[in-house]
């Protein structure tokens, strides 16, 4: 089958049993949190059946992600030590985030997330014994305590503030590039998401907000977070910042925004979204 032809958004099943018998197979290949790609292979596709087979690198676990237009497709852990197979190189999931298609992004994502997830839970937190997967759903569970350990995902906000035509942007003091974006936050237990947003503005640049709007959501595996999405309204308040989280914030207009993160992050989406709209708002006085 040909991978490209695939429109995963529609293709794809998720799934927790591999069929009992199948001719052909998809497999994504990790080894200590990095990808395998074939050198030359743009953009990224997964190993066909034959590839895996032939690929000749020992196998530390298996994990049947679901099937690809009927296909099952694996991510397949790998010996951290192995050396790289002629003909193919290992990549962290950053490179696949601005490289590849975002459903690719989304599964490749979901691949390394499950692996990292039971590769730490061989233990029993509680206990100290051995856990088992279980054949009923993604989780493993010690045979001793019956503790039951589910992948972890960390739910967190992501908050578009504006004020007018401007928007709120920071540049986070642990940030890789020099680059600005929206406010984010992990929720805290007994927090509702509405009160986080409102908390981790207040938290990090000391100012209130009101009128939250939901916008949408996105899988974030850096390393398991699910990013809740928001525009809200500037209330009150000036900037306190935070300063161990954010080395700078201020006022941006729609039209002078500084270096911002890139359409494949939610923060992006966020940003264009609040500019389509101050634009047609603009657009709408003038006439």
């Amino acid at each position: 089958m040909d991978w490209q032809a695939i429109n995963l958004g529609e293709d794809f099943n998720p799934g927790i049993k591999p069929p009992e018998s199948f001719s052909s197979s998809f497999h994504i290949v990790i080894s200590d949190d990095e990808i395998l790609n074939s050198e030359g292979a743009h953009p990224w596709r997964p190993l066909d059946q034959d590839e895996w087979r032939w690929l000749d690198i020992e196998e530390v676990e298996s994990h049947f992600l679901g099937t690809v237009a009927g296909v099952p497709i694996f991510a397949n852990e790998v010996d951290p030590d192995a050396d790289e197979p002629e003909g193919y190189e290992f990549s962290t999931l950053w490179s696949f985030l601005s490289h590849t298609d975002q459903q690719v992004f989304y599964l490749v994502g979901r691949a390394k997330q499950i692996v990292e997830w039971h590769r730490n839970h061989h233990y029993c937190g509680q206990c100290g014994q051995i856990t088992t997967s279980s054949s009923l759903d993604r989780s493993r569970k010690c045979a001793s305590c019956e503790l039951i350990f589910y992948p972890r995902l960390s739910p967190s906000i992501i908050v578009c503030v504006n004020r007018g035509e401007e928007i709120l942007l920071a540049k986070n003091a642990n940030a890789r590039g020099n680059f600005y974006s929206t406010l984010a936050g992990f929720v805290e237990p007994g927090e509702s998401i509405e009160e986080t947003v409102h908390r981790e503005v207040f938290e990090e640049v000391g100012i209130k907000i009101k009128n939250l709007k939901y916008f949408g959501s996105q899988s974030w595996p850096f390393p398991n977070s699910l990013m809740l999405g928001f525009h809200a309204e500037y209330d009150r308040g000036e900037f306190v910042l935070q300063e161990e989280e954010i080395a700078d914030a201020g006022w941006f207009h729609y039209t002078q925004l500084p270096n911002k993160p890139a359409l494949v992050s939610i923060s992006g989406w966020l940003i264009d979204d609040f500019i389509k709209r101050a634009m047609a708002n603009q657009i709408m006085g003038l006439k």
